[in-house]
């Protein structure tokens, strides 16, 4: 008897639990998830109709995703299936890298810093057909080092090296990997292991062109430093100068090859396991253009990798043929007549920023025209609109965005404001 009265009571406390718990987990994911959201790092899937003709010219291509976009703009100029969940392969390594470059950018760890390497990265003990730095324990090793061997060698032991020495486990440098996806609104990538062997892992080619735009902003450096090498040689005598058996160096070239085929190209990252196919993350520079290009999925099969750098060959080539980078920031606008306010003028400010994607045979000659919606009356908050700012050359209007009032403008005493309604108001009477 006493077990069927106590019955709804226990069912009512576990669900007062579960309440609490359900109420305590919302509490805290949602403020999270809600700032992910709204700091997400956006590219502009919008096409301009100023450009639409020419990203209809785009060549074909045979990996099964891509994103290619203005660096500066975010301005997509090519997509193919961008939403597809992929394994990402190698190119995991760049968000090792970026992991490790966030902590050395922090002060914490020093690229001249030395890196234990113990069984766990010991080259020997990596799956079979591992890319490899042939790393092994007792070497003298620098953090800069490791980094070359995940640039260029792709090491999946330097791989293990680097988190063993950012974590206690890989499973935890792992959990920090994951925060930092989720951290740039990543929600379709994730990561199980820090190298990419698995196909366990998966991102998008978007997801993953929006992590590598923020990965260049927060490390500039990393493309001279790292991502444009092209031959690494490791062991040197100095890494097993401790050792007894001392090892020949052994070269390895960056697995990419458009590094020296494709004027411009300074980076990424390329990437196979059987699962995905030969995926890339590239990246040129030619003047003030800097296109990203992401393929994931190019035919896992032989001659795969050459059809993935044919890919990517094409797509640079044409976007560097089509389209230009312009920077009109520097334009300089004068300040609004104000009426019936403490100042005479406001100073303007654009809604936009002034650098914008533009067809290539119109980055030339690029003038400004600006229109204000008189009259322009105090009070004026900052941010509220007092007119236009058009750029245009001679084929037409290129850019066209609101100007903005930079700063508060209270109101000036009576008798500014009495003056003031009396001018405006003959000059409407006989305007």
């Amino acid at each position: 008897m006493s077990d069927t009265c106590l019955a709804p009571k226990a069912f009512f406390l576990y669900n007062i639990f579960m309440f609490k718990k359900l109420t305590l987990i919302i509490a805290l994911i949602f403020p999270l998830a809600l700032w992910a959201q709204n700091n997400v790092p956006q590219l502009n899937f919008n096409t301009p109709s100023l450009l639409a003709p020419y990203c209809e010219t785009a060549p074909a291509i045979v990996s099964e995703a891509a994103v290619l976009f203005d660096f500066e703009t975010g301005t997509v100029l090519y997509s193919k299936n961008p939403d597809t969940v992929i394994p990402p392969a190698s190119l995991t390594k760049l968000m090792t890298m970026h992991i490790i470059q966030k902590e050395v950018n922090s002060g914490r760890i020093s690229l001249d810093s030395l890196v234990p390497i113990g069984n766990e990265s010991w080259a020997r003990n990596q799956p079979p057909r591992s890319s490899l730095m042939f790393l092994e324990p007792g070497q003298t090793v620098t953090l800069r080092e490791i980094m070359l061997g995940l640039a260029v060698s792709s090491g999946n032991d330097a791989s293990v090296a680097a988190s063993l020495f950012i974590a206690p486990s890989v499973e935890e440098f792992v959990f920090l990997m994951n925060r930092e996806a989720r951290s740039l609104g990543l929600t379709k990538t994730s990561f199980v292991e820090p190298s990419g062997v698995s196909e366990f892992n998966y991102t998008t080619a978007y997801e993953y062109a929006v992590f590598c735009r923020e990965y260049i902003r927060q490390h500039p450096n990393s493309l001279s430093d790292f991502h444009s090498v092209i031959e690494f040689a490791y062991p040197k005598p100095e890494n097993t100068r401790v050792l007894q058996s001392r090892q020949n160096p052994i070269n390895q070239r960056n697995r990419n090859t458009l590094l020296s085929t494709v004027p411009g190209v300074d980076g990424m990252k390329t990437g196979y396991i059987d699962e995905a196919g030969y995926n890339i993350a590239l990246t040129a520079k030619r003047g003030n253009t800097r296109f990203i290009l992401i393929l994931l999925g190019a035919p896992a099969q032989p001659g795969g990798d050459r059809l993935r750098d044919n890919d990517g060959r094409n797509l640079l080539t044409w976007a560097f043929n089509n389209f230009k980078t312009v920077r009109a920031d520097s334009i300089r606008l004068d300040p609004a007549p104000l009426w019936k306010g403490s100042a005479n003028e406001a100073a303007l400010k654009p809604a936009d920023n002034l650098i914008f994607t533009v067809p290539y045979n119109r980055a030339g000659s690029i003038e400004s025209k600006v229109w204000i919606d008189e009259p322009v009356e105090a009070p004026l908050l900052e941010a509220s609109p007092v007119g236009w700012l058009v750029l245009f050359d001679d084929e037409g209007e290129l850019l066209r965005t609101q100007l903005l009032a930079k700063e508060d403008y209270p109101q000036g005493n009576i008798f500014k404001r009495i003056w003031h309604s009396i001018v405006l108001f003959f000059t409407w009477l006989f305007g």
